[in-house]
């Protein structure tokens, strides 16, 4: 039977060395599978809740027996017996059984690891690769599966790096209608280009969190020219072949205090009209073609005013504003802010309710993006996922560290079934 009979939680180590879960489903014919959840560390205030458990003895307060616990004396009880392909009830059942907004009694974390294996041991069970599995389980309308434009991050900075660049990503996209593997190809390209001309500059090529190169260097706008030179140098035309994006991070920026944004490399602040205008310098003056959280969170009055200023010549992304929740995302129609949404399971805390966040983005014709998570683990769920539900995009690091590149290497063999 393809029912739920066991469910084992245990600790693993994320990217950064900090405990996070990996939860194996195990049922009733025989079969399991496993799955693992990232953590953020930029994160916005308005997630659902990573429940850790506060021990400073013991991984400095990040150990994870507690959301362990719950999934073994709380979720399993909860779930033992269900139909493994009853996807939509098990996450429905794990909702009401934590009964909190943002998942504080049980944990995201010990939810979402629950809800990732339960579709991959699922999709064993239907005997479907993950990602038909996902599409068919929540029906989506596609005919023919398409892979996500990959945005790589090639530059570290803010939070996921120990530099002075205040700025939390520098990335890179492919413009092509070519395939996903040679768009991989051209980021690989790029990035080993670029640490060529950091060393020219006398930069060291150090790597930050994500597999960016994290140098200490002079300014955003340096970085900018350093990434166009390593673009020229691969062979590539910049703003043809290949466009820049940014994310901003600028939540960690913004002093709610004085409602300016604080950029201690430049040594500068902004208010936020100021701040849009900057963006709009750059937009003009190189080929920047997305900007990622470059306004806070809650800053609405200035999304508004970013997306009435850049909205129609490029993608404005919400990620600690949207947090993958479709109750802010609905502010941000009505609000008329950004018009691209980052998708991140983790912030909202089972499968059921990331798609309907993406349902929701896609019925008003906003671009999606899958993202990965600072904290990642090897797991290439997000491929999947991006796959499936027919992302835009996908952005999971640089072209460096195994935890970046398993999700792409999944899609180039995905790419490769298709």
């Amino acid at each position: 039977m393809a029912n739920i009979k066991q469910i084992k939680a245990r600790e693993i180590l994320d990217a950064r060395g900090n405990p996070t879960i990996e939860t194996k489903i195990i049922l009733g014919n025989g079969l399991s599978a496993v799955a693992s959840v990232p953590a953020g560390t930029s994160t916005g205030i308005h997630e659902a809740y990573e429940l850790r458990d506060g021990d400073k003895k013991r991984y400095r307060g990040m150990g994870m027996l507690k959301a362990i616990n719950n999934i073994h004396t709380k979720i399993f009880p909860k779930l033992n017996g269900v139909d493994i392909t009853m996807q939509e009830k098990i996450d429905d059942l794990m909702i009401k059984l934590d009964g909190t907004k943002n998942k504080k009694k049980l944990g995201a974390n010990s939810i979402l690891s629950v809800s990732l294996a339960c579709s991959r041991a699922g999709a064993l069970a239907k005997n479907l690769e993950l990602y038909k599995y996902i599409s068919q389980t929540y029906k989506f309308p596609i005919n023919k599966f398409k892979l996500p434009t990959p945005s790589f991050n090639i530059f570290n900075g803010g939070k996921h790096a120990d530099t002075t660049l205040d700025f939390q990503e520098f990335m890179i996209m492919p413009l092509k209608k070519i395939s996903f593997s040679e768009k991989l190809r051209m980021g690989s390209e790029i990035f080993h280009e670029l640490s060529y001309v950091l060393k020219e500059s006398n930069y060291d090529t150090d790597v930050g969190s994500e597999g960016g190169y994290a140098p200490d260097i002079v300014s955003s706008i340096q970085a900018i020219e350093l990434i166009i030179a390593a673009i020229i140098r691969a062979g590539y035309a910049p703003g043809n072949d290949i466009g820049i994006c940014i994310d901003v991070g600028s939540s960690e920026l913004y002093d709610r205090s004085t409602g300016e944004y604080i950029f201690k490399l430049d040594q500068s602040s902004y208010r936020k009209s100021n701040l849009i205008g900057l963006y709009y310098e750059w937009f003009r003056k190189f080929p920047i073609i997305s900007i990622e959280d470059g306004l806070a969170e809650d800053d609405w009055e200035g999304w508004r005013e970013l997306t009435e200023e850049l909205g129609k010549d490029m993608l404005l992304v919400g990620d600690d504003l949207f947090v993958t929740n479709i109750d802010r995302l609905r502010k941000g129609f009505k609000e008329k802010v950004a018009n691209a949404i980052l998708i991140k399971p983790n912030q909202v805390g089972t499968l059921t309710e990331t798609i309907a966040c993406v349902k929701l983005a896609q019925r008003h014709n906003y671009k999606t993006m899958v993202s990965h998570r600072s904290g990642e683990t090897c797991d290439n769920y997000i491929a999947d996922l991006a796959v499936a539900v027919g992302a835009d995009f996908i952005k999971s690091g640089s072209l460096s560290r195994g935890e970046r590149l398993s999700k792409y290497n999944r899609l180039m063999e995905i790419e490769a079934e298709l």
